[in-house]
C-alpha cells in the first residue's frame, strides 16, 4: 500500500484493502480476547477476596460474551481458503413434484435472504423462473458481504422437505426437494478463458417484474458453454447488453468453480446431486410433519426449530459443516 504506484490499479488496490481490513479485524478481535481475558481474571481474584455475588455475577456475563467472540474468531480461522472471503451465488432449482417442490425452493430462497438481512449483507436477485401456481421453478442470488462464500459453500446438495402439503385439499403429507448450487463471485485478476466459439447465447423475454420495458423486449439473456453444459442467466436488468455482461461473470465463476472442485475430485459428486433432486441424495432434511426437526446428514447436528432455521437461522449448520472441512 506504500508503493507509488498502489491507487493506479483500482480494482487490484480495492481488492488488498478489502484483505488489509478482513485481518486487521481478526487481529483487533483475538487482541480484545486476550486484554477481555485479563479483565476476567481480575473480576475472578476481587470476586473471591470480598465473596461479592454482584461481582461473580458480571463475571459469568463476561465469560458468557468471551465465548462468543472466541468462536467467531474459530471460526472465521476455518474461511482461510483464497476465496473464502468473495461474495456469492447462490442458485435454486425445485425438484420434480410441480407446485410443492416449487414452493419448497422458494422457502429456501426466503432462509438465504434472511440469512442475509440477519448478516446485514447486500443481495440482489440475478434470475428466477415463477411456478405455474406458486413459488419458483429456479432462482439465482447475489449475496455480497465478508466472507459469504466461505460461510456457504457447503450448502451446496438437495434440500428435502417434509410437511403437510398447503397445496393439497386432502391435508397429506408431501415430501419435496429443491437443489442448492454455491459458488464464488470471482474477480477481475483471476484470468479464466472462455472462447466465443464454445459459448451459444439465447435471448428471451422476461418472466420477472421488472416494468413495462422489461416484459416486453427480449432483454433477458442465458449463455450456455458447450464443452462445461454450464447453463447462467440473467433477467434483472432493463438492458440485454448488461444481463450479457452479468452471465459472463456468473459463467466466470461457475468455470473456475467447477475447476476448484474438479482438482479437489468432488466435481463428479457434486454434479451428480445437482442432476438428480431426490431420495437418497439430500444433505439435509426439513421435516416440519409429524415431528418438528432439521438434521444435517453430513454432520448429523439438529434443531427441533425448523421455523427458526427457515427464518435465516442457519449459522449453527454452516459452523458445523465448516469444521468438517480438511
Amino acid at each position: 500500500m506504500l508503493e507509488e504506484n498502489f491507487w493506479q490499479d483500482k480494482l487490484k488496490s480495492q481488492k488488498i484493502i478489502k484483505e488489509k481490513k478482513l485481518f486487521d479485524d481478526l487481529i483487533n478481535s483475538y487482541n480484545y480476547s486476550i486484554n477481555k481475558l485479563k479483565d476476567i481474571n481480575d473480576l475472578y481474584e476481587l470476586a473471591l477476596e470480598e465473596n461479592n455475588n454482584d461481582i461473580q455475577n458480571e463475571l459469568n456475563q463476561n465469560i458468557s460474551e468471551l465465548r462468543v467472540l472466541a468462536k467467531k474468531n474459530e471460526v472465521s480461522c476455518f474461511l482461510s481458503n483464497e476465496v473464502d472471503s468473495l461474495d456469492s451465488y447462490i442458485e435454486i432449482h425445485a425438484g420434480a413434484g410441480g407446485t410443492e417442490s416449487q414452493d419448497w425452493a422458494d422457502m429456501l430462497r426466503r432462509m438465504y435472504l434472511k440469512w442475509s438481512d440477519n448478516k446485514n449483507h447486500k443481495y440482489q436477485i440475478v434470475s428466477e423462473h415463477k411456478g405455474d401456481e406458486a413459488g419458483v421453478k429456479s432462482t439465482t442470488i447475489k449475496i455480497q458481504g465478508n466472507y459469504v462464500y466461505g460461510w456457504l459453500k457447503k450448502e451446496s446438495g438437495i434440500h428435502r422437505l417434509v410437511r403437510i402439503s398447503p397445496f393439497d385439499s386432502g391435508a397429506r403429507r408431501h415430501t419435496s426437494f429443491a437443489s442448492v448450487w454455491v459458488y464464488p463471485v470471482v474477480d477481475e485478476n483471476i484470468n479464466i478463458e472462455i472462447l466465443e466459439k464454445d459459448l451459444r447465447i439465447d435471448t428471451y423475454r422476461s418472466s420477472g417484474a421488472g416494468g413495462q420495458h422489461v416484459n416486453t423486449t427480449d432483454s433477458a439473456v442465458r449463455i450456455t458453454h458447450i464443452p462445461s453444459k454450464i447453463v447462467v442467466q440473467c433477467q434483472n436488468e432493463r438492458s440485454q447488453h448488461k444481463n450479457k455482461e452479468t452471465c459472463m461473470n456468473m459463467l466466470k465463476a461457475r468455470l473456475y468453480d467447477f475447476e476448484m472442485k474438479k482438482k479437489e475430485k468432488d466435481s463428479q459428486s457434486a454434479e451428480a446431486s445437482k442432476s438428480d433432486i431426490g431420495w437418497g441424495h439430500q444433505i439435509r432434511s426439513y421435516v416440519l410433519q409429524p415431528y418438528q426437526l432439521v438434521k444435517d446428514n453430513r454432520t448429523n447436528h439438529e434443531s427441533t426449530n425448523p421455523n427458526k432455521v427457515l427464518d435465516g437461522e442457519i449459522d449453527e449448520f454452516l459452523e458445523r459443516s465448516l469444521y468438517q472441512i480438511k
